[in-house]
């Protein structure tokens, strides 16, 4: 099977704010950073709907999404994810719809049946339903958003000659996407609806495992269902952080990996033995993996690009690389982070930059013809020129030979 690298590059902003830092100031950054990352040229940033837990503080994606839309020009905007089941769908449908113009088709319709077990208990849902839910909900949006009419009744919510007011922008809908963690069931809804998958625990172990399966498991279901999914389609998550060095990489590290720590272990209720230094959290999360962040890349550049070359091995090929967005270093630290990425592991893993080389090893492998062929030019036109002033009896500025002086050729001049 032929591999091949993903083309587009983006960031999964959940996101995961320390709840020490002014929640306001917070916001803002992350709208700073979607104009940061249009100016990088990346493609994508995601954008997360939770309701408790005090670090995933974004309620609604959408209207993080209406005014960072108002902030760029072409950088898409995705819903990572809307939890379908705490949503009537007809409700979410307009929302989308209404992106879906507003941002003049830049919007991408992130779905799941929601991660965090505390925001169904507030809102009275059965965990063991939620991904029934969400599909009984794609069974009515998917129409919805191609603006056809839905009649349609389940024992949480009623449909009755449903039609959207605004038809679509995006012919002939919306991209949609459903996540996928470890088990089958984003993988299955992916293939039935012909929808795209987000695979969101793509460096977790057991999820990098997984990867194969989740994309047998998506076309065996869309064959079954007369859907048609594409590698392009799907998007991989992972954690990193990136500086000019390694070392320089561990240092930034300081400033709120233990605060993540801290989150786990208050989610999990229980210490975390790696949480008591700095250096064995980082060790943890490169080789083992911080719970659902997967393992991490904390390094260079090259240890990005050899990271996502895994990724594309593993999976057998996909189109966009999201980096899991995190607080571990300092709003500046991370700034830099998402630059190196875009400077160098964009181009890299892109093959950006391959005729370039191609075009430098040839001068290389000509440079004796290339550069004789230079020189005996430059030497012709100089003797032309000495050859005129003579005639004129020596009237005229004196041009000596300079030919030797050219590119890798300085042995030869001195």
């Amino acid at each position: 099977m032929t591999t091949t690298p993903p083309a587009r590059f983006g960031v999964f902003l959940a996101p995961y704010h320390p709840d020490d830092e002014h929640p306001t100031l917070q916001l803002r950054r992350d709208l700073e950073l979607a104009e940061h990352l249009e100016r990088l040229g990346f493609d994508e940033l995601w954008i997360g709907e939770h309701h408790s837990g005090a670090y995933e503080i974004i309620g609604s994606p959408e209207i993080f999404i209406a005014a960072a839309a108002e902030r760029t020009s072409r950088i898409r905007l995705g819903t990572g994810v809307i939890s379908l089941p705490y949503h009537h769908p007809f409700m979410v449908g307009d929302r989308i719809s209404q992106l879906d113009h507003q941002t003049g088709g830049r919007v991408i319709f992130g779905v799941g049946p929601g991660q965090l077990p505390s925001d169904a208990y507030m809102l009275g849902i059965e965990v063991s339903k939620q991904r029934e839910m969400m599909n009984e909900s794609l069974d009515v949006l998917i129409p919805l958003l191609r603006g056809e009419e839905v009649s349609h009744k389940t024992d949480w919510f009623e449909l009755r000659e449903a039609r959207l007011q605004l038809g679509p922008k995006t012919k002939p809908r919306v991209e949609m996407a459903v996540a996928a963690a470890i088990s089958p069931s984003g993988p299955r809804a992916a293939g039935k609806y012909g929808i795209g998958m987000l695979s969101m625990a793509a460096s977790n172990p057991d999820g990098f495992s997984a990867l194969p399966n989740h994309w047998g498991a998506c076309e065996q279901l869309a064959a079954e269902h007369g859907q048609v999914v594409d590698r392009a389609h799907w998007r991989l998550v992972a954690p990193m952080h990136l500086a000019e060095t390694r070392e320089q990489a561990l240092e930034d590290m300081r400033f709120g990996i233990l605060k993540l720590v801290r989150y786990l272990e208050r989610l999990g209720a229980a210490p975390l033995s790696y949480g008591s230094s700095v250096e064995a959290a980082v060790e943890q999360w490169e080789q083992h993996g911080l719970t659902v962040f997967g393992t991490a890349v904390i390094g260079t550049p090259d240890d990005a690009v050899a990271q996502i070359e895994k990724l594309v091995k593993q999976s057998g090929g996909f189109g966009t690389f999201l980096l899991l967005a995190h607080d571990c270093a300092d709003p500046e630290r991370t700034k830099k982070s998402y630059e190196l990425f875009a400077r160098y592991v964009m181009p890299e893993v892109g093959r950006l930059n391959d005729n370039r080389h191609a075009s430098l090893d040839w001068f290389e492998r000509n440079s004796e013809y290339i550069i004789g062929e230079l020189r005996g030019a430059l030497g012709k036109a100089t003797a032309e020129h000495e050859d005129e002033r003579a005639q004129r009896g020596g009237k005229g500025v004196a041009w000596s030979d300079q030919s030797n002086l050219l590119v890798g050729r300085e042995d030869e001049a001195n």
